[in-house]
This record gives structure tokens, sequence and C-alpha cells, in this order.
């Protein structure tokens, strides 16, 4: 019986410890504020999903794909904004960037918390600019035979500039081994 309340103890700590690091992140990044150089950067936000999450840009990790903590160098950047009250909220995070050509990686959870479909793009975003990386499923009909028929339709990721479409990610279903990658479609 003490064994049980031992464990019981044990993991109360860890999830105490767990939501203290987000209470703290948070408040990291709440204080985080605007100078005059970062007033001309791009604004980028994440949507369609439950969650999404920016895991690095350029060479800065900002969230962790394991524990899916926040990188405190990101945070010192400056780089990472709050548009929630709080990290565990639904894609609480927005990055401010400057302006320029940069590689960014999300990662978006279309499906569960444990499958992550993981997004690489090099983009030049322009100044004081805002765009959206948003996630849907291209709903198709499709023909054919049983096994092209029951495959899921694709996963696309549009990116949004100022409530424009400016470029489109597809990543279809392969039947044969069940993976696919992102590929850029015309718009």
């Amino acid at each position: 019986m003490i064994n049980i309340y031992a464990r019981l103890a044990v993991f109360g700590l860890m999830v105490a410890s767990v939501s203290a690091c987000q209470t703290i992140d948070t408040m990291r990044v709440k204080n985080v504020g605007e100078t005059e150089s970062s007033k001309l950067n791009a604004l980028i936000f994440c949507a369609g999903t439950e969650q999404c999450e920016f895991e690095r840009f350029n060479r800065t990790q900002i969230v962790d794909a394991l524990n899916h903590r926040l990188n405190s160098e990101a945070i010192q950047q400056g780089i990472v904004r709050l548009q929630s009250k709080s990290l565990n909220d639904p894609n609480p995070l927005s990055l401010s960037v400057p302006a320029g050509q940069h590689e960014l990686v999300i990662r978006f959870y279309p499906v569960s918390p444990d499958r992550a479909e993981t997004l690489h793009v090099f983009h030049n975003f322009g100044a004081q600019k805002s765009y959206t990386f948003k996630m849907y499923r291209n709903r198709i009909k499709h023909a054919g035979n049983l096994l092209d028929v029951s495959a899921p339709d694709p996963l696309c990721v549009e990116l949004q500039q100022e409530q424009k479409t400016i470029r489109r990610f597809c990543k279809p279903y392969n039947v044969l081994n069940g993976l696919g990658e992102f590929v850029e479609r015309k718009i």
C-alpha cells in the first residue's frame, strides 16, 4: 500500500513540475516586448488543426518534438509570440521574424497528438506582412479500383499572405507504402 502512495506522490510531482514549466514559459513569452526593429517583422501563424507547433526557424529550435517544450533560445531571440492566454491552449504560438528568405519547419497534428505531419518550407517573408500556414484535408471524388477509392484524401497546407493563398503544399497518400511527402502545387 505504501508503494502505491509513493508512486502516486511521484506522479503528482511530475505533473506539477510539467505544469510549472509551462507556466514559467508562458510568463517568459508574455514578457517578450516589441522593439523598433521587430515592428517591421513578418508575423507567422498556423491554423487548421487542433495543434500545430513551430519546430524550427532557420537554425533556431522553437518547440521540441519529444517533450513539446518551448526552447529558451527562441524566447531570448524574441521571435516567439503568445496569441492566447496559455501555452496549454490550441495553437498558442505565433512567430515574429525579420523580413527575408528563411527556412521554417512546422509540425501539424491532424489526427492525434501522437502523429505529426511535418512541413519544411523556404519562403521570402515580407516586412510587416501576416502569413498563415493552414492545414486541411483536400476532399476529392475518387474513381477507380477499390484500393484507390479507400485511400484517405490528401492533406494540404496553404500558405496565406494577408488572407490570400500564395502557395499550396499537398501530401498525397501512397496506397503501396502508406507514406508520402508534401509537394508544392500550382495555385
